[in-house]
């Protein structure tokens, strides 16, 4: 028997704070958290960074070998438990699942084993491997089912929502909490893609404005940093238990491009796009917004539209995008996962975020971007999350507004 997975938890940690309608009004309204970091580099670097307070989630003792990007991954994940009203003991630990993505793991831990003169702590290597924020928000929530982490670059937290639907639809798992965290922002890491000529470029006092997808004069993107978490479980348990659900995922496609390390492919994209569209039964003009994965690269915007155009046919000018990595940055491993919670609430709000810093649009990539002001989606029933990886990895989710 295959369940419909309901969404019925969202937990996260973000440049715009963590609460999820925070997060959500801040992004209709426009408002960046991308600003200057790093003023010793000898290149200007902006970033999207989390104020977070790890005193909330952990004691002193308990931050031993725990680097930032498990912390911010436990945080995310237990709002998200808190979200979906399980508490402790509410389910079988056997029955729980965390499917989590992470790009580079713990990348603070690595920048201080670099920098340290010498001095290493014993506890680099368990702080830094990628599947470290999966293990620990087991620990944190007693999770003895399959704990899983998935580092397919910036697809990695939009395939582990993926594969987590494909484990509670088949009844494996009753609860499944997926996600993922990334938490990079460290001089070595900004280095290093400043270096591959990725990041966008900015004058002194517009860094928050530097992010700019589909927009004519776009120059790349700003690294961001942080966790969210969906609790995903069948609608049948929730309603059995009375829970909430925000949106049911109907839908994901993978494909690999199996072209380039590093430069997007228009045909892998669409191929994920109608597999998600065939695993959900719908046709493309029944999706009436994408969150796309627009990172404001000269090529990959450009690719995305394609990919978009050609399944979406004849009905491509009724199809809202934009994409929100222009306000929070792009987190990489986390990415899937915060733009997935996202499109989630524009289907529960039927509000979509803008699609901000587009003065004038590229002319080779004419899309229907959500303009500032112009959020309201009063007939939402469906919409995408799209997630394309170096690596050629492709993810997407499909989202349909809850009965």
């Amino acid at each position: 028997m295959n369940h419909q997975v309901a969404v019925t938890g969202l937990g996260v940690v973000a440049p715009h704070g963590d609460e999820p309608g925070a997060l959500f009004e801040a992004l209709l309204q426009g408002r960046s958290a991308i600003q200057p970091v790093f003023p010793d580099l000898p290149k200007p670097a902006a970033a999207a960074t989390v104020a977070f307070d790890e005193t909330r989630w952990f004691t002193k003792l308990q931050l031993a070998g725990v680097d930032r990007v498990s912390q911010l991954a436990v945080a995310a994940a237990d709002l998200a438990m808190r979200d979906a009203g399980l508490a402790a003991g509410s389910a079988d630990p056997e029955r729980i699942g965390v499917f989590a993505g992470c790009g580079m793991g713990g990348a603070a831990a690595l920048e201080a084993a670099y920098r340290g003169n010498g001095r290493v702590s014993p506890l680099t290597i368990p702080a830094f491997m990628p599947n470290a924020p999966a293990a620990h928000v087991a620990m944190r929530q007693g999770v003895q089912g399959p704990v899983l982490t998935y580092s397919v670059a910036c697809a990695s937290s939009s395939a582990a929502i993926a594969e987590a639907a494909k484990a509670v639809q088949r009844g494996e798992v009753d609860i499944a909490i997926a996600g993922g965290s990334e938490a990079l922002i460290v001089p070595g890491v900004v280095v290093a893609w400043q270096a591959m000529q990725t990041l966008a470029t900015f004058q002194p006092g517009e860094a928050g404005s530097a992010v700019r997808p589909f927009a004519a004069d776009r120059s790349g993107f700003a690294l961001g940093e942080g966790a969210a978490f969906l609790i995903l479980e069948s609608a049948e348990r929730a309603r059995a238990r009375g829970a909430r659900s925000y949106a049911t995922l109907a839908g994901w496609g993978l494909s690999s491009d199996a072209t380039h390390l590093t430069k997007p492919d228009a045909p892998g994209q669409a191929r994920a796009l109608r597999t998600a569209l065939r695993l959900a039964g719908l046709q493309p003009r029944d999706v009436g917004y994408c969150n796309a994965h627009g990172t404001a690269t000269r090529i990959g915007d450009v690719v995305e539209r394609n990919a978009l155009a050609d399944v979406w046919g004849s009905d491509f000018d009724a199809l809202r995008v934009s994409s929100t990595k222009a306000l929070h940055g792009h987190m990489l491993g986390a990415a899937g996962a915060i733009e997935a919670l996202i499109t989630v609430l524009a289907l529960h709000n039927r509000q979509l975020p803008p699609n901000a810093h587009c003065a004038q649009a590229d002319a080779a990539c004419p899309l229907n971007l959500v303009a500032p002001g112009d959020t309201a989606a009063p007939s939402l029933e469906a919409a995408i999350s799209n997630s394309f990886a170096f690596g050629g990895t492709n993810s997407v989710l499909l989202f349909r507004r809850a009965a």
